[in-house]
């Protein structure tokens, strides 16, 4: 529904919840490590046509929290991302893609079992996608992404997330 309305020129808005449980084996690639893996997240997102092609840019926002919890001794970590997404550019390739650039920014931090952080990642990177936009570049409701390329790495802070959170969960 959000991306047909956009495609029709609008301004559409769209809130999603999401809630999961999953089970992941040899997690962070250490052999026999179990974790299930809970997670809720809430974002926004905003859909609006831009210039005199009227290509749709999206900016999304939202935060996720999730648990991860060793299911051999249940030792867990939490970890609370909040993020933006943001296109900063559409460009219609005139070949049947387009390509997106896009600004990701927000802060992630991994908590302990006592709540003392164990690693963060504040910091911003931007990627750029192309994608198949089916023969209708304003309606992104039948992209398909064809590649994804890291154009600038993260600022900041990075920690390496299973660094941090493999010998929390031992």
């Amino acid at each position: 529904m959000l991306t047909a309305a956009a495609g029709a020129g609008q301004v559409t808005r769209e809130t999603i919840h999401e809630e999961d449980t999953v089970v992941l084996n040899d997690f962070c690639d250490v052999g026999g490590l179990t974790v299930e893996q809970s997670f809720v997240l809430d974002l926004r997102v905003k859909a609006v046509p831009h210039g005199r092609d009227r290509l749709v840019y999206f900016l999304s926002h939202g935060k996720r929290t999730e648990v991860i919890t060793n299911l051999a001794n249940d030792r867990f970590v939490t970890s609370a991302t909040k993020v933006i997404e943001k296109d900063l550019r559409v460009t219609d390739n005139r070949d049947g893609t387009l390509t997106i650039l896009i600004l990701a920014t927000g802060n992630a931090v991994v908590y302990g079992e006592n709540g003392k952080a164990i690693a963060r990642n504040p910091g911003q990177f931007r990627f750029e996608l192309v994608v198949d936009h089916g023969g209708t570049p304003n309606d992104p409701a039948d992209d398909e992404e064809l590649s994804f390329r890291i154009v600038k790495d993260s600022t900041g802070r990075s920690d390496d997330f299973c660094e941090a959170v493999v010998p929390a969960l031992s």
